[in-house]
């Protein structure tokens, strides 16, 4: 049996498929990237950073109300001190073994002005999600354009330091959550 497609059915079926090649076409640069997290202990700011992390992006500046970005850590590459990275991976903190990883999915994005944008989704952590917008300001040079910014988690509201390290005044509640995200196949702003 042979399968044909008439030409005006095979055009349709390419065209649905485009925005697809598209998205696929931008990519992050993870050499070029990190995610940052500063917390206060005892009032002392400590940072620390993800090493393992990924990107799914589909944005488009001029369509922003199909544009989708989504956004996986690697809880257990979390990193601030060996010593500290060894608890960080237990239940009390971000229990890896239950909950390998942490998303951020759009639900929309908001031009702000040429180059900044504030992305609303769903933070989703051990388990627990909760709506978060993000500023994003965006630079290009040549084929990379680079998405940086800053925004608060309240970590106990992801259980993040449970039990004992519930204590404000050991470890701030507030966290500060940094990102620098080098990507390739972004159109012009």
């Amino acid at each position: 049996m042979t399968f044909r497609l008439k030409p005006v059915a095979f055009a349709l079926a390419l065209t649905s498929l485009l925005p697809l090649a598209a998205q696929a076409q931008q990519q992050l640069v993870p050499a070029q990237s990190e995610v940052l997290f500063v917390s206060r202990q005892m009032g002392v700011p400590v940072e620390g950073k993800f090493k393992a992390f990924s990107a799914q992006v589909a944005f488009d500046p001029a369509k922003l109300a199909t544009s989708k970005i989504a956004f996986t850590v690697d809880t257990g590459s979390a990193d601030i001190s060996r010593e500290a990275n060894s608890e960080l991976v237990k239940p009390l903190w971000f229990n890896v073994a239950a909950f390998p990883k942490a998303t951020f999915q759009s639900s929309a994005i908001k031009r702000i002005d040429a180059n900044k944008f504030e992305v609303a989704g769903k933070l989703s952590i051990k388990g627990v999600s909760s709506d978060v917008v993000v500023p994003v300001t965006l630079a290009q040079s040549g084929a990379t354009t680079t998405a940086t910014g800053t925004f608060p988690i309240k970590r106990l509201s992801f259980r993040i330091g449970e039990k004992e390290w519930a204590d404000t005044s050991t470890v701030a509640d507030e966290v500060q959550v940094k990102f620098k995200l080098a990507l390739t196949g972004l159109g012009k702003l």
